[in-house]
């Protein structure tokens, strides 16, 4: 088996468990703004309208083609005009608000600490590689007692580039002064995490908790955090 020193996870979806996160905060926020006073959507339809706008735009920006701020000023836009709410009343501080909140929540997937726990004790180098935006990422890893676990913290900001980009790869590989032989990339995104990856010639774990059909290979794949530990 082949003998790894470096492990660069993923964040979001991988680790933090951004639905959880983001479905409590967006509770949070129909009932602070009390959106259920426009009487055109519930609240599981104003927080699917959300997820699908938010993951339209991530893929736009993961594409270079919006940035990080305008991805931040359209998303709540685009949700509430959707769901029928007038331009003239759209809460005009809530896409700060979800941003100012969001980090601060605390959900991780189960086997998250413990499989951590478990790889430093082995002797791995762990390390982050996010796309993730600078200023949350931090906030996000503190509120979840995951900071301590990892040596680096690779960001889309830092490296001036995006997974899939090989050249933020590479820029991770520099850092952390390691080599593409003997790192693994663990991640639940087949294009950004798994072929960005093996682009850059560095083996893959899809984390793949809803064990969703695909045809990508990869090195390996999970369903929970603890089968690392199967191999690792």
């Amino acid at each position: 088996m082949k003998v790894y020193r470096h492990l660069f996870f993923d964040l979001d979806h991988t680790l933090w468990d951004f639905e959880t996160n983001a479905t409590e905060t967006l509770h949070q926020l129909f009932h602070d703004y009390e959106l259920a006073r426009h009487g055109t959507f519930t609240l599981p339809q104003f927080t699917a309208r959300y997820n699908e706008v938010n993951h339209a735009l991530w893929r736009l920006y993961q594409a270079n083609k919006i940035g990080q701020q305008q991805l931040r000023d359209i998303r709540f836009v685009r949700t509430l005009t959707k769901l029928g709410v007038a331009e003239a009343d759209l809460p005009a501080d809530i896409s700060a608000r979800f941003t100012s909140i969001l980090p601060h929540k605390s959900a991780v997937f189960p086997h998250t600490h413990e499989a951590l726990n478990y790889l430093k004790s082995k002797g791995y180098h762990l390390h982050l590689i996010t796309n993730g935006f600078e200023d949350v990422q931090h906030i996000k890893l503190a509120s979840s007692k995951l900071t301590d676990y990892f040596e680096e913290v690779i960001t889309s900001e830092t490296s001036g580039c995006l997974k899939p980009d090989p050249r933020m790869f590479a820029h991770a590989l520099e850092r952390t002064e390691a080599t593409a032989a003997e790192s693994l990339m663990i991640g639940d995104n087949l294009e950004c995490d798994v072929l960005g990856a093996y682009n850059a010639g560095i083996d893959q774990v899809y984390f793949n908790p809803g064990k969703r059909r695909h045809f990508v290979q990869t090195t390996y794949e999970i369903s929970s955090l603890d089968e690392l530990r199967t191999f690792l």
